[in-house]
């Protein structure tokens, strides 16, 4: 029971736990947006400027050599929407998406967990788990590559050493996103994990010892201390890794160009394809905006389902 209590006592202590911004002056309040000002008038010149050229290039039958650009309205988007291929991509996007959120942030979480034990090598082992995120995209889809290749890859290799199957990885339908996506994690999950690492050094440690005094196991103290103070670590991981996530372009053209049979499309890819191959500028660009239009809608409604709980 007085465990209870001081489990209790604990969490109102972290809702409590923010920064007065009431009693602010209003002289603080005109520096504050004397400040911030130039940077949301550069971010809204970067961000809506392109936007309003890709929307206005959308609706037109545009190709980049021709002199004239006929108008054609809304024609690029019925077409987007019957276009079984555009379909296709947006499934294989959403669950490469859904793939990084479910297993590359929970994985970092654990990792970051882990490396704040401050156990010996703790610096080795975070260098070598972050190097695979300064490596160029490049570079790790041809190694992969080799690795998932069916006859001379070292994965293969080791599996047939023991006895299990060896799946042609990037040949096969079934397996070729899997294969992708398995490699996107190996190499980001050292960034969400710097990110939650980060989060855990910010936790004030007097939180920690008052629960171990009242003797609250392990599994209480991350349920009931650490998961409500990195909430707004793991807002932020989260929307950063599907904003990430929909951006697969280079896993895909370096290691299977889309296939086998569109297996591994991805909207941005597509949009390429249109657009630098077969230049057809007014249906990229059609399928670039409703890119924009997806991720921005999912980041306002992670805000609003989530954001709105997080206290900071």
């Amino acid at each position: 029971m007085a465990q209870s209590q001081s489990l209790r006592r604990i969490r109102r202590q972290l809702t409590g736990y923010v920064p007065d911004f009431a009693t602010a002056s209003s002289e603080d309040d005109l520096s504050w947006y004397l400040i911030v000002f130039p940077k949301v008038l550069l971010f809204s010149v970067v961000l809506l400027v392109p936007f309003v050229g890709a929307f206005w290039i959308s609706l037109h039958q545009w190709e980049p050599l021709a002199t004239q650009h006929p108008f054609v309205g809304l024609d690029n988007y019925v077409a987007l929407f019957r276009d079984p291929i555009f379909w296709d991509a947006l499934v294989n996007t959403a669950g490469y998406s859904l793939a990084l959120i479910a297993i590359d942030v929970p994985i970092a979480l654990g990792l970051a967990l882990l490396l704040n034990m401050n156990l010996r090598g703790t610096k080795f082992y975070s260098a070598a788990i972050f190097l695979p995120v300064v490596t160029s995209w490049v570079v790790v889809s041809l190694i992969w590559s080799w690795l998932y290749n069916p006859q001379y890859g070292l994965i293969n290799a080791a599996l047939g050493t023991v006895g299990l199957p060896q799946p042609d990885w990037l040949q096969s339908s079934k397996t070729a996103l899997a294969s992708i996506a398995l490699m996107s994690i190996w190499k980001h999950v050292g960034f969400n994990m710097v990110i939650f690492l980060a989060g855990l050094k910010g936790i004030p440690d007097d939180f920690y010892e008052a629960a171990i005094i009242d003797g609250a196991n392990r599994w209480q103290r991350f349920r009931y201390i650490t998961l409500p103070l990195l909430k707004p670590t793991s807002f932020f991981v989260v929307v950063v890794t599907l904003i990430f996530s929909f951006r697969l372009y280079t896993q895909v053209y370096v290691m299977t160009q889309g296939g086998p049979v569109h297996s591994t499309y991805s909207i941005v890819f597509y949009f390429w394809e249109q657009g630098f191959q077969q230049f057809n500028m007014g249906y990229a660009s059609a399928i670039a905006v409703v890119l924009f239009l997806i991720v921005f809608g999912l980041s306002i409604v992670q805000q609003r389902t989530w954001g709105d709980t997080v206290e900071y």
